[in-house]
């Protein structure tokens, strides 16, 4: 079955999302929509999952614990986890590998917490806009092969915080299955540089910080059924 998908959306403990990307609010857009999955992927955390999972509970939308993790080299990678418990184990070995620098709302913006119901339950004082002192081979080996999930290069085709951006080239001894593309206008350009993205796949999520960029039911992914293990096979499988 093809299930419209948008698999890196950010939720008020974001500090650069906007307040209004409440749990309630991103389940029911995301229904609005007509997307049929979602991943809640928020900057090295996953402290709304919980809430947001309660939201779409008795709903037709299925969501998938994430996080958005910035790793030592500075390159952004969604990672998608088979269950919420997974994700906050590897939320707290993040939170052991951030910079202990506090965060200036001010600045950086608001990191709130909050419940089922859209209440501020906390507000992380940490500023989770930082590199953790984790590589990017760490966290695909983590999250792969120890949690179960699965690791996806963020925005590739942006010229900050990405692999190619990082790296300039897809690197050898990571085994990629799959990369996300913030633009699919640039796919054709990525791939004349970068002939390796060819051989992945590609997905096209909308990095959404605020309501009205949560994607249409434009992109779709084909799975076995809608459940979280099928979503993360789906993307594993290489191509053949």
């Amino acid at each position: 079955m093809n299930v419209a998908y948008d698999l890196h959306i950010h939720s008020s403990l974001s500090p650069c999302a906007d307040n209004d990307m409440t749990p309630n609010n991103i389940v029911n857009m995301s229904i609005l929509k007509g997307l049929d999955v979602i991943a809640v992927t928020d900057h090295n955390s996953c402290a709304n999952i919980q809430a947001v999972l309660k939201c779409a509970k008795n709903t037709s939308l299925l969501v998938i614990p994430g996080m958005e993790i910035e790793t030592a080299e500075e390159i952004h990678v969604v990672c998608l986890f088979p269950d919420s418990e997974k994700a906050s184990r590897m939320q707290s070995l993040v939170y052991s590998r951030l910079p202990d620098i506090k965060n200036k709302n001010e600045i950086f913006g608001e990191q709130i917490i909050q419940n089922e119901y859209d209440e501020i339950i906390g507000i992380e004082d940490r500023l989770l806009l930082n590199s953790a002192s984790i590589s990017i081979n760490e966290v695909f080996h983590i999250v792969n092969h120890e949690l179960g999930g699965f690791a996806i290069p963020a925005h590739i085709d942006r010229q900050s915080n990405s692999l190619l951006s990082s790296f300039g080239i897809m690197p050898e001894d990571i085994d990629i299955r799959c990369v996300e593309i913030s633009d699919k206008n640039n796919e054709s350009t990525l791939l004349e540089k970068n002939s390796k993205i060819g051989s992945v796949k590609k997905i096209y999520s909308s990095d959404a910080h605020h309501l009205w960029n949560i994607h249409e039911r434009q992109y779709f992914l084909n799975v076995e059924g809608l459940t979280i293990e099928n979503v993360i096979n789906a993307l594993r499988e290489e191509i053949i």
